[in-house]
Formats: structure tokens, C-alpha cells, sequence
């Protein structure tokens, strides 16, 4: 049986996040999920084991179970110090009649279900298949000094990628092998190659690129909407909420605290701004209310914060197919004034919706003192959401 260990325990600190970066969105849909989903998607393998950073295991499981359908196990396990330590973890959670295994980073994204078959023919052929591609750039071997000492033939020299696959007792021998001799290396091929084993690539893909600096996101997301047929199918949701308000409650809106004498009225921290917006995203892929998702009976809800909940609805509209194309969102309120707090009322939407900041707007408005808005009685707010259908 073939086996995948995806590793994706890996900092986003090149990449400028406070999170692991398999977690960050690609044309709103995590690294992970889009990984995972290849892999899953290339029916290669009888299972997947997700690696993940310490104390990420129910984040992970949540969006493999929005994101990612899949008819075979998939387990998530936690990784070690360093991706070498993450990859033992991985293998040693297989199932004991795993004969192959190919592992492969989540910050690969774009791996092609032809790169796949080839890296594992190879391993049930040769015992290793490593996908790789030509070097387009002359390399040159310097000293400490920055002098030229040698410059490689080209032809000769290869950038490997992942997937890695091999037969699944020789990589656990090399991993096991490294560990007692205290062996570090940057990727599994190297560690097969230490204990003398000679280690066969395979042709890998120029896009199959590595999300590892801002630069590369842009690309990684330029490749992705290369792939998709361009023949969306629009959705247009609406989304309507109102809170009363009322003393002792803080007033946050769009997950801005907004200083006031009064806040909303709720079972959740009442963003009205969120929750409409919510609806909206929720009724353009055709998925109910928030009411069924995130009823105000259930405690886990009780003084929720709505951007989580928000980034939840995003997953459950990707899961269904649905990327955002934009949204627009209007609050209507007589006090307190708003102007101030739209710029970061849309950057935190925009950060929870997983896209850019120029496919949200948000606004305000007043109701020229009429009606329970303009008495100072409550606040509403009104969203609209533009989802385009995925091509598969």
C-alpha cells in the first residue's frame, strides 16, 4: 500500500506571518488544504499523514475537514524540532503494511497528479523516485571569502522538489540510521544517500515551486489561476443582522473594539458587521444561516469572536467549491461616528475571509435619526458576497 506524509509544520517567518505558513490562504484556500487536496486527488494513496507544529492538531483537523474530502484515512500527527524530526513522526504513524511512501511539503501546493505517479513508478520500481528539475541558472561554488572556486556543469545538476518517494522500510531505515549518528539534512533523498544507497530522480514540474517568500505567493497564486478554466459561475449572497444596544457590553464591529458608551447585545461578541457578512457568504454558496451553523443555544459560541467565525464560513464555502469574488458591507448606525475605524474594519475581513484587502469594502451610514437606528436603540448591517465557482 502507497502512503503520503505531508509535512507541514514549517514558520512563516521568511514569509513575514505570525503562523504557520500552511495555514496562509492561496486565492483564499490554505496551503495545506490545496496540498492535501493534490495529493488526495491523484488516488496514489491508501492514506495521508499531515505533520503539523505542536499544538496545532484540532486547527488542522478543522480544515482538512472543511477543505478536503477524501474516501481514504487521514491522520494528523505532531511534528518534531526541526522537518527531519517531522518526517520520523509522519512515518512512524503509518500503518505497518505501508510498502511506499512519498512524502511532500505543504508548501508545495501546485504538485501535478503526473509528478506524483512518476515519483512512486520509480519507488516501486528502483526503491526511490525524487522529483527534480534542471538548474536555468549557472551555479558557482565559493568560499567564505565569496571567490569563485569551481563552477558546476550545469547539465549535471538538478533542484529537487517533493514529492520524495521511497520504499517505506528503506526510509525509515535512513531516518532512524541519521538519528543515531546525529545526521541532519534538508530533505529525505540525503539521508537515503548516506547509508550508501543511490537515490534515482525523476522529472518533476517548473511550477511545482516552493512557497517559502511574499514573492513566491504571488506566483504561487498567478499558476493557480492559470489552471482554472475560465468559465466561473457567480453566486450572489445577502447577508442582514441587527443587535440591540446596551450598557456593559463592548461595542466590536468588522473585530474592531470601538470606544463607546454602549456595545451589542449577544450570544456571540455581536459583531452585527461580521455576522451579516457571514449570511452573505453563507447564502451565495447556498449553505443555510449562521443561525445553523453557530446556533446561539450551543455554549461553545458564547462570546465567540465573529472573525473566527467568518474565517469557519469561508472554509465551508471553499469546501463546497466557492471562492470570494468580493464583499461589500454596510453599517447603519446613527453614533457612535465610524469614518476612522473603516480601514481597519476591512483589513480584519479581508484577513478572515483569507484575501486580498481591495475585495472588501466596507462602509457606514445613518438613518437621519429615523427608526430603532436612529433613536440610538440598535445597530444593523447589511452585506453583500460575490462567490465564483471553482473549476475541478
Amino acid at each position: 500500500m502507497n502512503w503520503a506524509v505531508l509535512v507541514a509544520g514549517g514558520r512563516g517567518t521568511r514569509l513575514g506571518l505570525p503562523h504557520n505558513k500552511a495555514f496562509e490562504p492561496l486565492l483564499g484556500e490554505p496551503m495545506l488544504v490545496l496540498s492535501l487536496r493534490a495529493l488526495l486527488n491523484s488516488s496514489a494513496f491508501g492514506g495521508v499523514t499531515v505533520v503539523v507544529g505542536a499544538g496545532e492538531i484540532s486547527q488542522t483537523e478543522a480544515l482538512i475537514a472543511d477543505g478536503a474530502a477524501a474516501d481514504v484515512p487521514l491522520l494528523v500527527v505532531e511534528g518534531g524540532n526541526d522537518r527531519q524530526a517531522s518526517v520520523r513522526n509522519g512515518l512512524t504513524a503509518m500503518p505497518p503494511e505501508v510498502t511506499h511512501v512519498a512524502v511532500h511539503d505543504a508548501a508545495r501546493p501546485l504538485v501535478t497528479p503526473e509528478v506524483i505517479a512518476a515519483c512512486l513508478a520509480s519507488a516501486l520500481k528502483f526503491g526511490s523516485g525524487v522529483a527534480a528539475v534542471p538548474l536555468k541558472d549557472t551555479i558557482k561554488w565559493v568560499d567564505d571569502k565569496g571567490m569563485v572556486c569551481e563552477t558546476p556543469t550545469r547539465s549535471n545538476l538538478r533542484a529537487v522538489q517533493t514529492p520524495q518517494a521511497f520504499c517505506a522500510s528503506l526510509l525509515k531505515e535512513a531516518h532512524e540510521c541519521a538519528r543515531q549518528s546525529g545526521l541532519h539534512a534538508t530533505d529525505d533523498a540525503a539521508l537515503v544517500e548516506a547509508m550508501g544507497v543511490s537515490v534515482r530522480l525523476v522529472e518533476g514540474d517548473s511550477g511545482n515551486i516552493k512557497v517559502t517568500t511574499p514573492e513566491d505567493i504571488a506566483i504561487a497564486e498567478a499558476l493557480l489561476a492559470q489552471r482554472k478554466p475560465f468559465c466561473p459561475s457567480f453566486r450572489i449572497g445577502q447577508g442582514y443582522d441587527v443587535h440591540r444596544l446596551v450598557e456593559d457590553r463592548p461595542l466590536i464591529l468588522c473585530g474592531v473594539h470601538i470606544p463607546w458608551e454602549r456595545g451589542l447585545l449577544g450570544h456571540s461578541d455581536a459583531d452585527v458587521a461580521a455576522h451579516a457578512l457571514c449570511d452573505a457568504v453563507l447564502g451565495a454558496a447556498g449553505l443555510g444561516d449562521i443561525g445553523q451553523h453557530f446556533p446561539d443555544t450551543d455554549p461553545a459560541y458564547a462570546g465567540a469572536d465573529s472573525l473566527l467565525l467568518l474565517a469557519q464560513v469561508v472554509r465551508k464555502a471553499a469546501g463546497a467549491g466557492y471562492d470570494l469574488g468580493n464583499a461589500d458591507v454596510t453599517i447603519v448606525a446613527q453614533r457612535p461616528k465610524l469614518k476612522d475605524f473603516m480601514p481597519q474594519m476591512a483589513d480584519n475581513l479581508a484577513r478572515a475571509l483569507g484575501v486580498n484587502k481591495s475585495l472588501v469594502n466596507v462602509k457606514a451610514t445613518t438613518t437621519e435619526g429615523l427608526g430603532f437606528e436612529g433613536r440610538g436603540e440598535g445597530i444593523s448591517a447589511q452585506a453583500v458576497a460575490l462567490l465564483i465557482k471553482r473549476e475541478q
